[in-house]
């Protein structure tokens, strides 16, 4: 008998450790914890020190081309396009060959995202002008996001035995509420557009969907031409991230080449290590960081007005906003949720959609700036927020756990034919 048993190396097992859900959810909430206890420290000037070091150079010749930027700049705007790309690749599998490819089983979940974006901000906006507070109003997309890897974590830890159609509707949800939020930074937090440095970006992303898509692509290449584009989309005004996303639409999601698996996959697996393992917690470290010694202490700080607007935006605005389109959509339209999934299975998925962090820390320094006075009462609600969904989300998937499941949860008159379930083999091995 053959004995011949291939043994993965100590790489394939780090990158498949890091590509975890579990992994990615709790390396943002260690960084989160270091960055504040940092800050709150006698540690906190060094990290501040850390934070505003100025990296890079601001001409390139007679080009001036805005890259003189401090550490948590860099994190911002350089490594979260490796995460936004991660993004972009998502999207366009879910789109080409994904739960988005069908309109009749991606309605609900797209439809949810949409009022789960539209009543945290105007949950937000009422509440900052009743507390007067209209200096506050830029921040109105700071509730709307929903952060994916935060998120998925608590649902493959707390869901195990569910089916695994919630984890595609919350995935769908938050791909396309990230999309969104993308669409809201690139037009709302756009101050200046350098029609020049734009173009000449779309150029090289032309050039980058190209060579991605020959038979040979070699990341030696394809790494360059990624730095360039975000070079000139940092430079022309629009959030650098968004080329980041532009590119990942450009890989192809169906097998190419006489290839076995979509490049979209591939690529996931090779760059979603770096996203999840550097990119997110580095930026989480330098985002995170709020002294809640400053501004009068914590209880000062908790009573600004952006707190309770971001609050009930997050934690309430998402849930009322999530369970209340879903109601509304499987009642007067022909849409239905997927088998296996019951209006109960929705409670604890619109409560983790509150969870922003990620996206909800960029769009409070693009909306308020680092000096704000208003940047640290956001960064404390976020956090806080954050906590809130998380906690009230994993209790509500264990009590959706221990609950008897009927033959037709969706109520669509059919029995469902569930067969995959969080936690199992194949979901272990996937995610």
């Amino acid at each position: 008998m053959s004995t011949d048993v291939t043994v993965p190396t100590f790489g394939t097992r780090l990158r498949r450790f890091v590509s975890r859900e579990t992994t990615g959810g709790a390396l943002l909430i260690i960084a989160a914890i270091l960055a504040l206890v940092l800050a709150n420290s006698a540690w906190r000037q060094w990290y501040l020190d850390l934070s505003e070091t100025v990296l890079g150079f601001a001409y390139l010749g007679p080009l001036h081309i805005h890259l003189d930027l401090t550490v948590a700049a860099w994190a911002a705007d350089g490594l979260l396009a490796i995460f936004f790309f991660v993004v972009g690749l998502e999207l366009k599998h879910e789109f080409v060959a994904g739960s988005l490819r069908s309109p009749k089983e991606a309605g609900v979940p797209m439809l949810a995202a949409v009022g789960g974006m539209a009543l945290p901000a105007i949950i937000y906006t009422v509440v900052v002008l009743a507390l007067g507070d209209s200096s506050a109003l830029e921040g109105w997309a700071i509730p709307t996001a929903t952060d994916i890897a935060f998120a998925l974590a608590v649902l493959a830890v707390f869901g195990k035995g569910l089916p695994a159609a919630i984890r595609t509707f919350l995935l769908t949800l938050a791909v396309v509420d990230d999309l969104l939020a993308i669409i809201v930074i690139a037009v709302f937090y756009t101050a200046e557009v350098q029609f020049g440095y734009l173009a000449a970006s779309l150029v090289v992303i032309a050039l980058f969907g190209w060579y991605v898509r020959t038979r040979t692509p070699r990341w030696w290449l394809l790494v360059p031409l990624f730095v360039v584009a975000w070079a000139f989309m940092h430079a022309s005004g629009v959030h650098a991230t968004v080329a980041g996303v532009l590119m990942g639409f450009t890989v192809a999601a169906r097998p190419v080449h006489g290839e076995a698996q979509s490049r979209t996959h591939r690529y996931e697996l090779a760059v979603k290590p770096w996203s999840q393992g550097l990119a997110l917690p580095i930026f989480a470290f330098f985002a995170a960081g709020v002294d809640l010694r400053d501004g009068g202490g914590i209880a000062e700080v908790l009573e600004q007005p952006v707190v309770l607007a971001i609050l009930a935006g997050l934690v309430l605005g998402k849930l009322l906003g999530v369970l209340g389109t879903t109601w509304l959509v499987t009642r007067v339209t022909p849409l239905r949720l997927a088998q296996g999934i019951g209006v109960r299975d929705l409670l604890p998925v619109a409560l983790l959609a509150g969870i922003g962090f990620t996206v909800s820390l960029l769009i409070t320094e693009l909306s308020f700036g680092h000096e704000s006075e208003h940047t640290l009462g956001a960064k404390s609600a976020i956090l806080l927020a954050s906590v809130i969904a998380a906690v009230l989300g994993a209790l509500m998937l264990r009590w959706d756990v221990r609950q008897a499941r009927t033959a037709d949860m969706n109520r669509d008159d059919v029995d469902d034919a569930v067969t995959d379930f969080i936690g199992d083999e194949k979901d272990r091995l996937e995610h």
